[in-house]
């Protein structure tokens, strides 16, 4: 689950990390008091989306000016006309895709006088199984273009969680960052702090890019990313206030409710899967014979009809879906009770676009009888190749 830049920095600072003073508005009118509470003489308007790139973003409507979704108010009346630029606008950033997305609320915030920027990131290492830092001078920039043309500016390094965060790894930090003095002593409370927060609140990522030097010599967070592993948020229902289904695919958000692993994509034939290395074979064979999947679906391993009938009404509900497949191998999932499913789903919601279903595994004969006994149009495959050549065949048009 992501959130809010703003919402990030108010979690921050909950752990003593430095931060900005600012306000969060969610209408033009509430930019004058925003403004005025925080005194200026500069404020930065920041665009609130779940993507990055807002400051080289651009605005599809003309209304919206020229200055992209991050901007700099030298008055109280330019944080007003920014305000009304932004707000209700669609950004689109290079993470956002085309499509962009609306801008519903804003951060105003402080101005800073900055000395330099870096870049500091925590995630967990799936190979060491351990929470690692990303740290570089190449602060205010996309870390991915600086590793791919200077990835000697890319310093890594992870914490065993036997000992947990100590003051070296601060140390390794500011000596990354060529701080001294007082400053290296700030990098190294940062780093704990941060490490702190990290644990716990369950992060699976936080991003400060950038983090900067003050003119008067001071580490401050100038913007902040943070998700969370969404396995961890029964423990965390403060967390769960701040989630913001404006930024969230509709599909999602409901298959979120049955427990559903579901990532909407931008391809045309559905998929309806049982674990996750299947799913992402079968997505990758649709590739292999020229179509694009619409979605990750893994209804995983001990899934109920109910679930499956949910599952299959997510599918049919996206627009773009010019055909669906199914493709279940059961072990513990047994195929009869996705036959039903996906009968009930049928009948729940009608059949529009071709269907083909593989069926291998427990109780194969009979979800396949059940099936058959439906008079439901489905094209019935033998293996997983079969299954990608006649959906993508049906998508096509083809016999």
């Amino acid at each position: 689950m992501n959130i809010h830049e703003y919402q990030a920095k108010a979690l921050l600072k909950e752990f003593g990390a430095p931060v900005s003073a600012g306000v969060p508005i969610f209408s033009a009118d509430e930019a004058e008091a925003a403004a005025n509470k925080l005194g200026g003489p500069l404020w930065v308007v920041k665009s609130q989306i779940h993507a990055g790139g807002r400051g080289k973003g651009k605005f599809k409507e003309a209304a919206a000016g020229e200055k992209g979704g991050v901007r700099l108010a030298k008055s109280i009346d330019e944080v007003k006309q920014f305000a009304k630029e932004m707000l209700g606008n669609t950004l689109v950033t290079v993470q956002t895709g085309p499509a962009g997305k609306q801008v519903n609320r804003l951060y105003i915030e402080d101005g800073s006088d900055i000395e330099a920027e870096f870049y500091l990131s925590m995630l967990v290492d799936r190979e060491t199984s351990r929470i690692a830092f990303v740290v570089s001078t190449e602060g205010g920039m996309d870390i991915e273009e600086v590793a791919h043309s200077t990835p000697e500016k890319i310093v890594s390094f992870s914490v065993d969680p036997a000992t947990g965060i100590m003051p070296l790894h601060g140390r390794r930090v500011a000596e990354a960052l060529g701080l001294k003095g007082d400053l290296a002593k700030q990098a190294v409370a940062l780093t704990a702090k941060l490490y702190a927060a990290f644990v716990a609140k369950d992060m699976e990522m936080l991003e400060i890019n950038p983090l900067i030097v003050t003119k008067d010599q001071n580490l401050k967070c100038l913007d902040a990313k943070v998700s969370f592993d969404s396995n961890s948020l029964y423990r965390h229902p403060d967390v769960m206030e701040l989630r913001d289904l404006t930024e969230e695919d509709e599909k999602e958000i409901e298959a979120s409710k049955y427990d559903l692993a579901y990532i909407a994509l931008d391809g045309t034939i559905g998929c309806m899967v049982n674990g996750a290395g299947l799913a992402m074979a079968t997505l990758d064979i649709i590739k292999l014979y020229g179509e694009e999947p619409a979605n990750f679906l893994d209804v995983g391993g001990g899934a109920s009809e109910e679930k499956v009938t949910a599952a299959f009404k997510i599918i049919t509900a996206d627009p773009n879906v010019k055909g669906i497949l199914v493709n279940i191998f059961g072990g513990i999932m047994k195929c009869d009770v996705i036959a039903r499913g996906v009968i009930a789903a049928v009948k729940a919601v009608g059949l529009q676009v071709p269907l083909v279903v593989r069926l291998e595994g427990t109780n194969v004969e009979e979800g396949k009888q059940i099936i058959r006994d439906s008079g439901l149009n489905v094209i019935p495959a033998d293996d997983l190749d079969d299954a990608a050549q006649k959906i993508v065949a049906a998508v096509r048009g083809g016999k």
